[in-house]
């Protein structure tokens, strides 16, 4: 069985297509590709929007389906709309009907829904059937009914149910990455080991190659093992580059929890077969006792705001942590006295741009920089109250001194007005799993058939 993935993930960018001709000359049996993940946050989930441009999907879908219908083979498309929302699945949908008809193809679509509605989680929860995964956070009927969106993280068991139905194309809501790729293989019976960890080295394209920005990655699985293939020209996959993948995004290189079981490969032996294929044996796959589909849910966590200053002079610079603690204590004490508003009320936090302000404490490289940047978040309940901090906070950003100053420095303000209103932003607030009896009893399945020949 071959697996073609064209990139990483569907509208990040356009690849060269020379990786993915080249790909498509090898014959796969199945184009599987990615539509998103938490890596952006929570945003997406929690406003159920998509973080590509609709341009940018399209594009990238009418290739795919260009391709699937020159070999006559299923494609997948997982996690539609970043987020694997109801939206994301339709947007997805609706690209796709249109593009068949401009194609003059005629092809049968399953969408698989996996949004779970707060009553649904909450009844699993009364029957003792979600657990958390760490780091623990706590759940009650009233965190649940906050959530704006919850998905649950299919298996390959529904893409399978689908495929089963005789469709050209299925169009995920949330899904594993690792299912996505492993779905047909498995289907088609060829070893579960090999299967999934194949998915596992496949899910972000060419990653797991020396260069991982051509997109496209090809792997060929069988029943003893699979062989990863880069297609990039000059692109080598080496033992190296193929088990580094095992640490991306995973707390064990040597284990892989999915739905319905836990892929180990630490026996698993590594052969460079030439400077393009790596062979991949000795991977094995344990069902689970249960089954469990992870549960992921966004809240809404206030109506945020920023505002930004910058400094210049060596001796704010010298001197940066004594004044942004001074800083942030006279504007708290600014707050308590005009607004009447204890710590608890709002969220306000500094942040040091240019000056560790990425990994903060963590930072192994501290530089010496022209200027620092100083940006204050502010996030509180009501848009009314943020607007009335970020206020508070204007004057002191612009001209607060060091202790022994004499004169009042002004600072510089890149903008005007210097703050900047990001509306209702959202947090993860599910880090939990759900047992099912059935791996198709959390998700919807609707199948349609869109275009007619030309």
């Amino acid at each position: 069985m071959k697996v073609l993935v064209p990139s990483g993930s569907i509208g990040a960018g356009a690849r060269s297509q020379q990786p993915f001709e080249r790909g498509m000359r090898e014959r796969p049996d199945v184009i599987a590709v990615d539509g998103g993940s938490t890596d952006s946050g929570p945003h997406y989930l929690g406003s159920g929007q998509a973080k590509c441009s609709v341009g940018a999907l399209r594009y990238e879908l009418r290739q795919l389906m260009v391709a699937r219908a020159e070999l006559g083979i299923p494609l997948i498309v997982g996690s539609c709309g970043t987020c694997g929302s109801d939206a994301g699945v339709n947007l997805m949908r609706d690209l796709c009907r249109e593009i068949a008809i401009e194609l003059g193809q005629a092809l049968r679509v399953a969408c698989i829904y996996s949004e779970q509605s707060a009553a649904a989680v909450k009844t699993a929860l009364a029957q003792g059937r979600i657990s958390g995964l760490q780091p623990l956070l706590p759940i009650d009927d009233a965190l649940i009914e906050r959530c704006s969106h919850i998905v649950a993280a299919m298996g390959v068991e529904p893409i399978i149910h689908a495929l089963g139905q005789g469709v050209d194309i299925v169009l995920a809501g949330r899904a594993t990455d690792t299912a996505l790729m492993a779905a047909v293989p498995l289907m088609r019976g060829v070893h579960a080991g090999a299967a999934w960890h194949a998915g596992k080295i496949l899910e972000c394209g060419a990653h797991c190659t020396t260069k991982p920005m051509a997109g496209a990655v090809m792997a060929t699985i069988d029943q003893t093992g699979f062989t990863v293939q880069a297609l990039a020209e000059g692109a080598r996959a080496t033992p190296r580059t193929v088990l580094a993948h095992m640490l991306y995004e995973n707390s064990n290189p040597h284990v892989l929890v999915e739905p319905g079981g836990t892929l180990e490969v630490e026996r698993a032996r590594y052969e460079s077969i030439d400077d393009q294929r790596v062979r991949v044996e000795g991977s094995t796959w344990t069902p689970a006792d249960a089954y469990t589909v992870k549960l992921e849910g966004a809240a809404p966590a206030g109506h945020q705001a920023l505002i930004m200053c910058l400094l210049r002079a060596s001796r704010y610079k010298d001197r940066f942590d004594e004044w942004i603690g001074n800083l942030e204590r006279r504007s708290r004490e600014l707050i308590a006295l005009q607004l009447k508003l204890e710590s608890g009320d709002y969220h306000l936090q500094f942040r040091a741009i240019g000056r560790d302000a990425t990994l903060g404490a963590l930072e192994s490289l501290p530089g010496n920089p022209a200027e620092i940047g100083v940006m204050a978040i502010v996030t509180s309940p009501t848009q009314e109250r943020t607007r009335e901090l970020l206020a508070i906070l204007n004057s002191p950003m612009l001209h607060f001194p060091l202790p022994d100053d004499e004169e009042l420095p002004t600072h510089c303000f890149p903008l005007s007005p210097a703050s900047m209103n990001r509306g209702v932003v959202y947090e993860f607030v599910l880090n939990h799993v759900m047992t099912v009896s059935d791996p198709l009893s959390p998700f919807r399945f609707d199948y349609a058939t869109f275009g007619e020949p030309l």
